[in-house]
């Protein structure tokens, strides 16, 4: 190692900083981790975990809601009594007894403040200057703050404080109809609370599919939860215990609760970059190559900070590739944008998608066709109450998987096969050839497939052809 402390520094024990520190001390390297507050990041603390732990928390009271209203059960859904207390406590025992014991051969330095560089080889943090001949930037992002008028005047929630809560509001707005603010509105609706979106695009959940968006709001509104799209906010008002919001249409959203859940915000200004001298886009996102290396080649930027996929699987990945990059020849390095990035918002109905979405399909002059199968003519969904959904595959005619996304029960587990086949270059007709378990909702993949194919088997020539080859007996 020579003149440095460590082989590698990572700043930010997030989901890219905990792969790259855990990764890197397995492999004999001598590293050192830098967390300002709790290990696991965003996502552990006050992101995927804790949201997932209130749906499933609020999908159990749903069901006992509805036995009562059918009149099928004799108990009462249960009073969300501590629900907040809960979640923190078991966020507590997953770091304590669970997540640190991942990092004995790492050397941490948590809870000391802010990271910043001296130069290209050495941090200081907590007034201790720590040098590494390579360097993991691996720090997160935070909540969009939207500038609306009136907004200074609010105590507003979003997802770092909204797990602070002591009880479950009467009602509560929400800013945004991403993947926060859809797992948010079904979370709360089935605690008890009254809650409403506002949303400046056309339709929720504005990365994904169109039809995809429009049907979750269909399932919103059955659940009452009040849909907004297209609207911008002019401002907002605190009267009492009431908060107003005022669109530009003149309507008026009245909560006792506010979410901002609309974007996140690029800001590494604490970092001192400019001492290593890596340079950062107009957007404020840290500037990488394919590999993942900043404009300083011993200097790596993992996960959020660069800005290509703000999601804890993508982070995850790229610390992955990005150890692996310090290690191999540059022939054979990985270029991290060649893997493709499946997600999934976890409403009930579940969205997934993956590839490219037919609005870029267009833009790029891409030629494709559709391929659609629904839940509602499938005999396990039917059977199982779960018949609202679809496949969705956009491929080349000679089946060539574009992009994939699905809507409904398992979708979450099912768009990781299509995920495979666009990576690997596998074409439909593998899919329809792979036998699925049945009656699984992953049958519904191989059904897409297959329904591509019989819709080949219309064309009179591929017709005539298959004849013949029957009529010769091979």
């Amino acid at each position: 190692m020579g003149k440095y402390d460590y082989d590698i520094i990572t700043i930010g024990l997030g989901p890219a900083g905990m792969a790259v520190s855990v990764m890197a001390s397995e492999m004999g390297l001598k590293v050192c981790a830098i967390e300002k507050h709790n290990i696991g990041g965003e996502c552990m603390n006050v992101g995927c975990i804790p949201s997932k732990a209130l749906l499933r928390m609020g999908k159990a009271r749903g069901i006992f809601a509805k036995l009562e209203v059918m009149e099928l059960s004799r108990v009462s859904p249960p009073e969300p009594q501590d629900i907040f207390g809960k979640i923190r406590r078991d966020i507590q025992f997953i770091n304590k007894n669970k997540t640190v014991g991942m990092f004995k051969k790492v050397e941490m330095r948590l809870g000391q403040g802010e990271a910043s560089f001296v130069d290209r080889h050495t941090v200081e943090v907590g007034g201790e200057k720590l040098t590494a001949r390579r360097i993991f930037i691996a720090a997160g992002t935070r909540p969009m703050r939207l500038p609306i008028p009136g907004i200074d005047e609010v105590d507003f929630l979003t997802n770092e404080n909204l797990f602070e809560l002591d009880h479950v509001p009467e009602s509560l707005t929400i800013i945004g109809g991403g993947a926060i603010g859809c797992e948010m509105a079904q979370a709360f609706t089935n605690l008890g609370t009254r809650c409403t979106i506002v949303h400046m695009d056309e339709y929720l959940l504005p990365h994904g599919d169109p039809e995809g968006g429009k049907l979750l709001e269909e399932v919103f509104e059955k659940q009452q939860i009040r849909v907004f799209n297209g609207r911008k906010i002019e401002k907002i008002e605190k009267k009492g215990d009431e908060i107003i919001l005022y669109t530009d249409r003149g309507e008026q959203l009245v909560s006792t609760k506010l979410l901002m859940a609309a974007g996140r915000k690029l800001d590494y200004s604490a970092l001192k970059l400019e001492n290593a001298g890596v340079r950062v886009t107009s957007r404020g996102a840290i500037e990488v190559n394919k590999y993942l290396q900043t404009s300083q080649r011993n200097i790596f930027a993992v996960g959020d900070c660069n800005g290509y996929f703000l999601l804890s699987h993508a982070a995850m990945h790229q610390g992955m590739i990005a150890i692996m990059n310090t290690m191999l020849p540059w022939k054979i390095k990985r270029d991290f944008r060649k893997f493709v990035v499946p997600w999934t918002v976890f409403t009930d109905l579940q969205v997934s998608f993956v590839g490219l979405n037919e609005k870029q399909l267009k833009k790029r002059n891409i030629r494709f066709e559709t391929i659609k199968v629904n839940y509602e003519d499938y005999g396990a969904a039917i059977a199982e109450n779960v018949d609202i959904g679809y496949v969705k595959v956009l491929a080349s005619p000679a089946g060539k998987i574009y992009g994939v996304g699905i809507v409904g029960e398992g979708s979450g587990e099912m768009i990781n096969e299509w995920a495979l086949a666009i990576q690997k270059k596998i074409r439909l007709h593998d899919i329809m050839l792979l036998q699925h378990s049945f009656p699984t909702m992953g049958f519904l993949s191989k059904r897409a497939a297959e329904t591509w194919m019989m819709k080949k088997m219309e064309s009179p020539t591929l017709k005539k052809l298959c004849s013949r080859m029957f009529g010769l007996g091979f």
